[in-house]
């Protein structure tokens, strides 16, 4: 009765680095869209200055870190945690559940209601950045994908469902 394998669970190394690189695109996304929307920018500006949050999966990633200086611009700061303060951490209880949202399959605002994220830092400094986010995604994702993302999707004008959107792609890609 010894004689037994044992299994042990998968690594799901497609999910991470599949995570890897969309959190890469979203804090260059961030980054691009707090210097080109109105909207985006205005979030930022109620936020103190040296400002540092992170949005990653609970134990060891993967992360997005993204910061506010002293003259109010917005940075992607990469993916590590160490060598700078966090103010805000968003964090998902397991990676798997950081895929469901970034494979639209659950919303960020029902991901919050089924208890899937918490959050260590300021409530309302919080809830500013999932309205970046939502924000973000409306920019990032065709309408059919934006609907299982966000809430519900706002009415913008055109100006900024156009040439907003495209002046936060050509940003995110070019990283400036």
């Amino acid at each position: 009765m010894t004689d037994f394998m044992e299994i042990p669970p998968g690594r799901h190394r497609w999910k991470k680095l599949y995570l890897r690189c969309m959190l890469w695109f979203f804090g260059r996304a961030v980054q691009a869209a707090a210097r080109v929307d109105d909207g985006v920018k205005s979030e930022f500006a109620a936020m103190p200055d040296n400002f540092t949050f992170c949005l990653g999966a609970f134990p060891s990633g993967p992360y997005m870190v993204v910061g506010k200086d002293a003259h109010g611009r917005v940075r992607h700061l990469g993916a590590s945690l160490a060598d700078r303060p966090i103010h805000l951490h968003l964090m998902f209880k397991s990676p798997a559940l950081l895929f469901r949202v970034f494979a639209f399959q659950e919303s960020t605002p029902v991901a919050n209601a089924r208890n899937r994220l918490y959050v260590h830092g300021e409530v309302p400094q919080a809830c500013a950045v999932v309205r970046i986010m939502d924000v973000i995604q409306v920019f990032l994702l065709p309408k059919f994908l934006a609907k299982r993302a966000v809430k519900r999707c706002p009415a913008w004008p055109l100006k900024r469902r156009t040439l907003v959107r495209a002046r936060v792609y050509v940003r995110a890609f070019g990283g400036w």
